[in-house]
């Protein structure tokens, strides 16, 4: 393909994921990667030698904005997915989640509108808040509980703003829960897997009555390829959901039958969220997805989520992988 893509937060979970299947599926690529003294491409650094060959990586940080000007110099599209994704350390730091995801979300906006480039920029169903009804369609009404969530809030309505005010060519993609290979261990996925590969069974988690809706990987890269070329989806907010509920409880049991373990579980209070912060239920419809994206995930249902948390476990409890997380502590 003579398409060239701009992929920012290339080193994280998604972002990887990501940029090797745009690479398979023949797409130039430029990977935004954050920069560090260490010289390290964070996931990427895992990718195969083949792979990373074909990838131009360039190293700067969201936040400042002629970095991101000048990486994307040459694109024809940006896949936005740099952010700050934990809802804990929003607690804790609001003002950085301000910052990368509005300000750096704003700085993408403006190279892309200077340069001609669109802009497929990543939401959250974080945004909605606590289901008011389900399935959640992309008109259900958006609820900060948090500040993560209100910071991706503000990220939305910007995007959504140079869409109406300058036509800049805008698709907002908003992933309900990914999980897969590579998934940070502040998510509640890895969590347990990780404490089950490292030999616990009394397994420390926060509430366990909240329901997600969980998309594995695969099917959410298979989204945002997908918003490339898609006309109709200029403008439009597009819910990439697995259109499936499940509790936090009956994963953790769904990921100990995968695992062949026998577990018990512990409430750890650090892991408790606010009262008022935790989002309690989330289940999307994917109407929309399969209308203007021609998407619907390939692990749906029950029977689907099983299959990615057995492909996500096999690769946690690889001892080369295993070994890149703390598994014994609470990481925000």
């Amino acid at each position: 393909m003579s398409t060239k893509v701009l992929v920012t937060g290339s080193d994280g979970f998604i972002g990887s994921h990501l940029v090797e299947h745009l690479i398979k599926l023949g797409y130039s690529v430029k990977a935004f990667v954050y920069y560090n003294s260490f010289n390290s491409y964070g996931w990427l650094d895992t990718v195969s030698d083949d792979i990373l060959s074909q990838i131009d990586v360039v190293s700067g940080d969201i936040r400042d904005p002629n970095g991101v000007r000048v990486a994307m110099k040459g694109c024809d599209v940006v896949l936005h997915l740099a952010a700050l994704i934990a809802i804990p350390f929003s607690y804790h730091s609001p003002d950085t989640y301000i910052d990368t995801n509005i300000k750096g979300t704003l700085n993408v906006l403006q190279a892309a509108r200077d340069l001609g480039v669109r802009v497929v920029h990543t939401s959250t169903s974080e945004v909605y808040g606590t289901a008011q009804y389900v399935p959640i369609d992309e008109g259900h009404p958006i609820v900060g509980q948090s500040p993560y969530s209100a910071s991706k809030i503000g990220a939305d309505q910007l995007a959504y703003s140079f869409y109406s005010s300058f036509e800049l060519p805008v698709t907002t993609i908003r992933p309900f829960n990914t999980y897969g290979p590579r998934q940070s261990a502040r998510a509640v996925i890895p969590t347990i897997i990780g404490q089950i590969a490292s030999g616990e069974r009394d397994i420390k988690l926060g509430a366990i009555h909240p329901t997600r809706d969980f998309n594995f990987v695969k099917d959410t890269v298979s989204g945002f390829e997908k918003a490339i070329n898609a006309a109709d989806a200029i403008g439009e907010v597009i819910n990439l959901g697995s259109n499936f509920e499940i509790s936090i409880l009956d994963t953790a049991l769904a990921i100990a039958e995968v695992m062949g373990a026998e577990i018990e579980i512990v409430t750890d209070d650090q892991r408790l969220r606010p009262e008022g912060s935790e989002v309690e239920r989330l289940f999307s419809t994917n109407a929309k997805a399969k209308a203007l994206l021609d998407w619907s995930p390939s692990y749906g249902g029950l029977s689907g989520f099983k299959k990615g948390l057995a492909e996500t476990s096999a690769w946690f409890v690889k001892p080369e992988n295993l070994s890149r997380y703390k598994t014994g502590i609470y990481n925000l």
